[in-house]
């Protein structure tokens, strides 16, 4: 890699809002880094075996009771499957249906309701993660460049149910999910194809075509009418007003935010579009921040953060929303059931929630 790359990368990554404490795979900190298949699969193992088994232990389940499985991973697809793996190494049963998803990022964490729909009464897990060692780019084009500095190591695990007596165990109850896609034009399916969109405007139009479905969805009537009488004003009556067209406040439905975390200048810029506040950020910022951009999985680590910080408490709604290549977009909303304490000293904040937010 010549100088110039080196210090391009090196720009990105000071502005990328990551801190030195996100985590890179062991093939990443060689020079040249390798990307060999024994590598990758050390970094599946490294990743999703600890996850799971936490996951099962913290729910005191075991392997065997697992109806379904889903593991979302974009960018690596061996053969066998990653569920295979899974399924492999955990001795889970012989009818255990799995599946794994590739090349949706975040957008593929409404499946789950998908298949309740044919697997009633049934226990699901969903792993997420994204698999770092086989995507190292060692060329000189800046938008590919731009790949090897936006990701980080990490993974999810979420056990999601519909068996009745599993709502008194429960923390959150899915409310709401609406998933939108931009594939059918060649600008918004060229955006993501293993590099990013370099101005981020496919990415703005997804978030945006997506935010106006759910909120005619779940906003109240007011809202909605402020709002559509000043697309009318802006469209029809006064074209060119710099009168603002009206942003929905979605802080009278959601009470708390998890925000793509592809980098600081996007969440402020999706904070913006919604009328949010720092606080309703602070999730995003301080998750991308301690452990970096981790694909479908860093939704899961801000909603750890909110819990950790028990600022989430029973009957509030939690809005995620994630991008993914596709381009597609989802939002999920869930409402919590239960009180929640006591999170502070579990899951991937305990050893650093008391230093956070930073200013």
């Amino acid at each position: 890699m010549d100088k110039q790359s080196i210090t391009f990368m090196t720009k990105i990554l000071n502005q990328s809002g990551q801190s030195d404490e996100t985590y890179i795979p062991p093939a990443l900190h060689y020079i040249p880094p390798k990307s060999d298949y024994q590598e990758v699969i050390s970094e599946v193992h490294m990743v999703l075996f600890p996850v799971f088994e936490d996951l099962l232990a913290k729910t005191k389940l075991t392997p065997r009771d697992i109806d379904v499985l889903i593991i979302n991973c974009s960018g690596f697809c061996p053969a066998p499957s990653l569920s295979s793996i899974i399924v492999n190494k955990f001795g889970m049963r012989e009818d255990v249906k799995s599946y794994t998803i590739s090349g949706m990022g975040c957008s593929a964490s409404d499946i789950t309701q998908n298949i309740f729909k044919s697997h009633k009464d049934s226990i699901t897990v969903v792993l997420g993660t994204e698999i770092l060692s086989t995507g190292w780019y060692p060329g000189k084009e800046s938008s590919m460049l731009v790949i090897n500095c936006l990701f980080r190591m990490g993974a999810a695990g979420i056990l999601i149910s519909n068996k009745k007596e599993s709502k008194n165990r429960a923390k959150y109850e899915l409310v709401e999910t609406l998933r939108t896609q931009r594939a059918y034009y060649d600008e918004g399916y060229f955006s993501a194809y293993r590099e990013e969109d370099s101005d981020g405007y496919t990415a703005g139009e997804t978030l945006g075509f997506n935010i106006t479905i759910l909120g005619s969805q779940i906003l109240p009537f007011t809202e909605k009418i402020l709002y559509g009488v000043s697309i009318f004003k802006k469209k029809m009556v006064d074209k060119k007003s710099s009168v603002e067209i009206y942003v929905p406040n979605f802080k009278s439905v959601i009470n708390h935010f998890c925000l793509p975390t592809s980098g600081r200048a996007v969440i402020k810029e999706i904070g913006k579009g919604l009328n949010l506040g720092e606080s309703d950020m602070e999730a995003a910022l301080m998750t991308l921040r301690r452990f970096g951009n981790q694909s479908s999985s860093s939704l899961w680590y801000e909603l750890a953060y909110l819990e950790a910080k028990e600022r989430v408490k029973k009957g509030d709604k939690v809005w995620m929303l994630g991008m993914g290549s596709g381009p597609k977009c989802i939002s999920i909303i869930w409402e919590c059931i239960r009180p929640i304490c006591g999170e502070s000293q579990r899951g991937p904040w305990a050893d650093s929630i008391d230093g956070y937010p930073l200013g």
